[in-house]
């Protein structure tokens, strides 16, 4: 069979990397997008794989980024939307977005959409790496930059949240076009996650209690599950997993119209950046 071509951002690290590893093992044409140069670079020569260096705090770098994809990949089979982060104190990016809500949820908003006629004309999956954290998040269309509250933790909750909005306003509006979807949680994995943030997570990520926490590749498990199954026959294009397994997300996460109006938002937001 030919290679399929797949797309992981957050690659450099984590389980971005773990599912990396299988997929260029089982022969599939991996390209990794990483912030770290460095990390990047390295997991690119151990998989002879093609890769390229983006800051998603920045949306001139991801439209750069859709266009060197556009450009190197006729065919894109699959999107992993993996990169992300929790933050620290409110910051705002130089778009003028909340720092969190750009990296988790804004970032790959815009690569997907730029990213969309090779998308649909490849019949392409995008798998999203939402968490379990959505459940602390509170999503209001007026207040998207978190100016009238914040705390760390419910911004993540919140980024995480907008992840699976994402998904299934994205299954709505491209199903008929071949794309399918589906968001994830990969359960609390042992990495890096966490540890430039103030977010009282961090501590959990540097302690005795890391040695009960998944490791990358176990984290990794749903994404490989999404990228090698099929939609309609293993999941349900637009859907929120866990364990392989259809799972229970914040009630907002089931709201049509706030998923339509996330989308139309996001839209007005990176358009203001460009």
């Amino acid at each position: 069979m030919t290679p399929r071509t797949i797309v992981i951002t957050g690659a450099s690290d984590g389980i971005g990397a773990a599912a990396a590893r299988t997929l260029a093992k089982a022969g599939e044409q991996v390209v990794l997008v990483g912030r770290s140069d460095e990390k990047t670079r390295a997991m690119a020569k151990e998989l002879n794989a093609d890769y390229f260096v983006t800051d998603f705090a920045e949306l001139a770098q991801v439209r750069s980024l859709a266009a060197q994809l556009t450009s190197d990949y006729p065919r894109i089979d699959v999107l992993a939307n993996n990169a992300g982060g929790i933050m620290g104190k409110h910051t705002l990016t130089v778009d003028g977005n909340e720092s969190t809500f750009q990296i988790n949820h804004l970032a790959p908003f815009l690569l997907t959409t730029l990213l969309m006629d090779t998308l649909t004309a490849s019949n392409a999956k995008v798998i999203n790496t939402a968490s379990a954290a959505n459940g602390m998040g509170k999503l209001d269309l007026f207040d998207l930059n978190s100016e009238h509250s914040y705390s760390t933790n419910r911004a993540y909750g919140t980024g995480k949240l907008a992840n699976i909005l994402f998904t299934s306003e994205l299954d709505r509006r491209y199903a008929a076009q071949g794309i399918t979807t589906a968001a994830f949680h990969p359960g609390v994995v042992r990495t890096n996650f966490a540890a430039e943030s103030t977010s009282p997570f961090r501590h959990a990520y540097k302690t005795l209690l890391n040695r009960f926490m998944l490791s990358p590749d176990q984290g990794a498990d749903t994404m490989l599950w999404l990228i090698n199954g099929t939609a309609g026959k293993d999941w349900i294009s637009g859907a929120y997993y866990a364990k392989r397994a259809l799972a229970k997300a914040n009630p907002q996460a089931y709201d049509a119209v706030l998923a339509r109006g996330l989308w139309e938002k996001s839209e007005e937001l990176v358009k203001a950046a460009s």
